[in-house]
């Protein structure tokens, strides 16, 4: 078997051309192959189009490359939280294809499965079947192109829209363990979007926060078998975000009718109750 693992993300990401297509794993701020665009954007490869359910947030994530102005189009499914997003869509610096997220992730899916198109209901009757969907602005706010009409079929009496698969260039993806030979295992919610992004990439780079030895994964819990990944990359510190952090009220005001009587040995003050991000 083949050794995978490459010495630094700058190696991984090195032959990343302009403009590539490019699937990117994770799922709001959770599983986001931050080391990896981090990489690409010291090395100022640009013209990317992206495929991935959001574009990250303002600063972090793809975030970082859309604010360098490195995107040209990406495919996504959510793209809220991120005010540079929505300038640069509406002044029509950037191209968007708007999908809804069931079938972003059938897109990938099918791509990594060598599946060409699939029908699906998500979409029948709107702009995602019938076209008109604004994909570039002018900047003047006018629509200069939108999306084209799909075909839609009947069968046993309900209609379906005819959606093609994805096949970018190349994979980013954030994996909590990896083996020298590219097997995958995902963690919680990063198990969204990262498995299926690393199926549809021709080149999968994958990003690990624990490498083992060949063997030490136990083979029923891999998700992503070393076939589908081309490269891995130790990534033991990146930074894992909250997207929206919630804290209880404070024990010491009296305001939390649950909270502990005074003399608990909690501590008084607020306490986190978002879930780690992964």
């Amino acid at each position: 078997m083949i050794n995978k693992v490459v010495d630094s993300a700058a190696e991984a990401v090195a032959d990343i051309p302009d403009g590539a297509s490019l699937a990117v794993g994770g799922f709001g701020l959770c599983g986001v192959p931050a080391a990896l665009i981090e990489a690409l954007h010291e090395q100022g490869t640009s013209g990317l189009e992206t495929i991935s359910n959001n574009c990250g947030v303002d600063g972090w994530g793809l975030g970082v490359l859309l604010s360098a102005g490195r995107i040209r189009r990406t495919i996504s499914s959510y793209v809220g939280e991120n005010k540079e997003f929505a300038r640069q869509y509406l002044s029509g610096e950037l191209e968007v294809e708007l999908t809804p997220q069931g079938t972003l992730a059938e897109k990938l899916r099918a791509g990594g499965a060598g599946i060409p198109a699939f029908f699906t209901t998500a979409g029948v009757g709107t702009q995602v079947s019938e076209g008109g969907l604004p994909q570039r602005y002018d900047d003047a706010g006018n629509v200069v192109l939108a999306s084209q009409p799909k075909e839609v079929r009947s069968f046993d009496g309900v209609d379906y829209v005819l959606e093609e698969s994805v096949t970018p260039d190349f994979a980013l993806v954030h994996a909590w363990k990896g083996d020298r030979h590219g097997n995958l295992v995902f963690h919680a919610t990063a198990m969204n979007f990262n498995p299926l992004c690393a199926q549809a990439g021709r080149v999968t780079i994958a990003e690990v926060e624990e490498l083992v030895e060949p063997g030490e994964l136990d083979p029923e819990h891999v998700h992503i078998p070393g076939i589908f990944v081309q490269r891995v990359v130790l990534a033991p510190f990146v930074e894992k975000r909250i997207e929206k952090r919630t804290v209880s009220l404070s024990v010491a005001d009296g305001s939390n009718p649950e909270a502990p009587a005074s003399g608990s040995p909690t501590n008084p003050t607020a306490s986190t109750s978002a879930a780690k991000a992964v």
